[in-house]
């Protein structure tokens, strides 16, 4: 072994002022995310910046944990169209046993009588039918251009409730910057 080490390479110099300008930069981006994650979740402060805000939230959350939408949509059609009918009572299989004996026995007749009552049926009903297929399509509607606007308008309420604003993220940015004595304290630069 030699008595003294041979001086380092301007390569190694170099690469090692790298790593330790890389190891910095990281240091640094971990400081930040610390602060936007504490920022993020600072209920407490949000509570205090926005109480209406808050407060809206939290009801809109438990109006649509409820079931709020389908009722008032339920009571908004039934307002406007009429409540449904109520489903008729089923008749039972000794029930349909005994109207077809009550036709005769010959297959073809009872056919052709249930086939005639069913036209005849059909026909009242039609006007019926048309009026309920029309509140039905009137629904899809309404349900189809909601949906979006509904989406829209969560995403937009969940972006304010757990965003963060540059005076919440450079206070916690300077907290967890003051937990790390060795890391250089540079402008905070905001997230946004």
């Amino acid at each position: 072994m030699g008595e003294g080490t041979e001086p380092a390479r301007p390569e190694v110099l170099a690469a090692r002022a790298e790593v330790l300008a890389a190891r910095g930069r990281l240091d640094e981006e971990l400081v930040r995310l610390e602060a936007s994650a504490r920022a993020a979740v600072d209920i407490k402060a949000k509570l205090r910046r926005n109480p209406v805000k808050a407060a809206g939230a939290a009801a809109g959350a438990g109006f649509l944990l409820v079931g709020g939408p389908r009722r008032v949509f339920r009571r908004t059609r039934n307002a406007i169209f009429g409540s449904p009918t109520p489903l008729p009572e089923s008749m039972l299989p000794k029930d349909v046993d005994k109207a077809l004996k009550a036709l005769g026995g010959d297959g073809a007749k009872v056919r052709g009588a249930i086939e005639a009552d069913f036209a005849k049926y059909l026909k009242e009903k039609s006007p019926e039918l048309k009026a309920r297929d029309l509140s039905g399509s009137v629904a899809k509607l309404l349900t189809t251009f909601g949906r979006p606007i509904a989406l829209r308008y969560g995403i937009k309420v969940a972006n304010q409730l757990l965003g963060t604003d540059n005076a919440q993220f450079a206070d916690r940015l300077a907290q967890a910057q003051a937990k790390r004595p060795s890391f250089p304290k540079p402008k905070p630069k905001l997230p946004f």
